[in-house]
């Protein structure tokens, strides 16, 4: 399925910064940047409930945002893209 994650963390300090690399690196290892706190994941419920707990072990739920956004298996007609950063078919073949 489809999961967008979204997050905003509080960077006024080191340790918030810290937790923004944190966050942006599970994020990239489990998906692709689509915009600069967003990332689109393709995940089984397993790796989804997975990635959620590295997430909420990460962020300071005081002072920081991390939001899901469950789309599904059928998203191809749920998204519409316009404009600069193009993104890849991440279920589709990659050739290099």
């Amino acid at each position: 399925m489809l999961v967008l994650i979204t997050y905003d963390v509080n960077t006024e300090d080191a340790k918030g910064r810290g937790r923004l690399r944190k966050v942006a690196k599970q994020c990239v290892n489990h998906g692709q940047r689509v915009q600069n706190s967003v990332f689109e994941c393709i995940l089984d419920p397993g790796q989804c409930k997975l990635l959620k707990a590295q997430l909420l072990n990460i962020i300071d739920i005081e002072r920081d945002s991390l939001r899901f956004y469950y789309l599904g298996k059928n998203y191809e007609n749920k998204i519409e893209h316009y404009g600069a950063k193009e993104v890849f078919a991440q279920e589709g073949v990659l050739i290099l």
